[in-house]
């Protein structure tokens, strides 16, 4: 679920900037829609997907899931385009500390994108609960890495030349991206002491 859920808000911000799909295309407004309607069914069944998934049965909620996991993000993230979300991940793989799977970090990378959008705290806090309520990680520490001062060597991977964080409006550069990243970290960290 974490790689569809960073589906909506990249192709969101690619859209606004009228950014590449990954198929060189124009985003369309039914790309769009399609990443809205994953997000709306992630919200909606996936921690009822997730206990079924885990009790290895098959319901409503698991299938809508699998539909928003494959159709949805698939289709979308190819028309919509991706942003920040994705280079989180390429960057932390750089640490040989880190040990987190593609989709649990692309979903921590879409907190990173919302701290860099300046989205509202509402919005922020949302996806967090989200990925909390079904297992995705919201700290660096879930992903294995604990040496804050090591973020930069990700950061500078992430912003390479060819990466999509240049999706996003401005120049996104190392500082920039390594203070997101801190500071979703630490929203993550004040998030699981309440």
């Amino acid at each position: 679920m974490g790689d569809a859920l960073a589906t909506y808000f990249e192709a969101r911000i690619c859209y606004a900037v009228d950014a590449p799909s990954l198929e060189n295309g124009g985003i369309t407004r039914s790309a769009i829609a399609l990443c809205e309607l994953g997000y709306k069914l992630l919200k909606e069944y996936g921690v009822q997907a997730k206990i079924a998934c885990e009790n290895n049965l098959v319901t409503p909620a698991l299938d809508a899931i699998i539909e928003a996991n494959t159709y949805l993000s698939g289709v979308g993230a190819d028309n919509g385009g991706i942003a920040v979300a994705h280079p989180v991940y390429n960057g932390l793989t750089a640490l040989d500390e880190f040990t987190g799977m593609h989709g649990s970090c692309v979903a921590f990378g879409t907190i990173v994108q919302l701290v860099i959008e300046g989205a509202p705290k509402s919005e922020i806090e949302e996806v967090m609960e989200f990925c909390y309520s079904v297992g995705l990680p919201i700290t660096l520490g879930e992903m294995g890495v604990k040496d804050k001062s090591r973020v930069m060597i990700a950061a500078e991977k992430a912003c390479a030349p060819g990466e999509t964080v240049h999706n996003m409006p401005g120049d996104v550069i190392p500082q920039q991206l390594y203070d997101a990243i801190l500071v979703a970290d630490a929203m993550g960290e004040k998030y699981l002491k309440k």
